[in-house]
């Protein structure tokens, strides 16, 4: 799996792996049962320190996303999110309030970011379905 860091962000880096492990699972390339990387190796791959990996497979744990067998390793969970509807809703919701906000910063007028939004969900559906062939 390929995880990449951009410390100029601003966005701390536990949460980019967090976002791109969370990505990667609901796009089909990380299936359940995968493993992720080590906590020590992935750390020297970024090139962090091995606290902030472990501060984000923490993270993913208790979001559900992945899960702990000791002395294995951390593996991609299978199943849906713990989160309940509620909870999934209002964090979907602050996520695309911060959308609307940047829309309207950048001048998007409201029919070009419905024409936007659902291009990118067309595209994550292709991309999604061709991660879910088999080879």
């Amino acid at each position: 799996m390929l995880l990449e860091v951009n410390f100029k962000s601003g966005l701390p880096v536990y949460l980019q792996i967090v976002e791109q492990v969370k990505a990667a699972s609901a796009s089909g390339k990380l299936r359940p049962g995968d493993p992720l990387p080590g906590i020590r190796s992935l750390a020297e791959e970024l090139r962090v320190n091995r606290n902030t990996v472990a501060k984000a497979y923490t993270e993913l744990e208790s979001e559900g996303v992945i899960e702990t067998a000791a002395g294995k390793g951390c593996f991609v969970k299978d199943g849906a999110t713990p989160l309940k509807k509620d909870a999934r809703n209002k964090a979907l919701g602050e996520l695309m309030d911060a959308t609307i906000v940047q829309a309207h910063h950048y001048q998007v007028d409201d029919a070009e970011l419905l024409k936007l939004f659902r291009q990118r969900l067309e595209a994550f559906a292709v991309r999604k379905e061709a991660n879910e062939k088999p080879e």
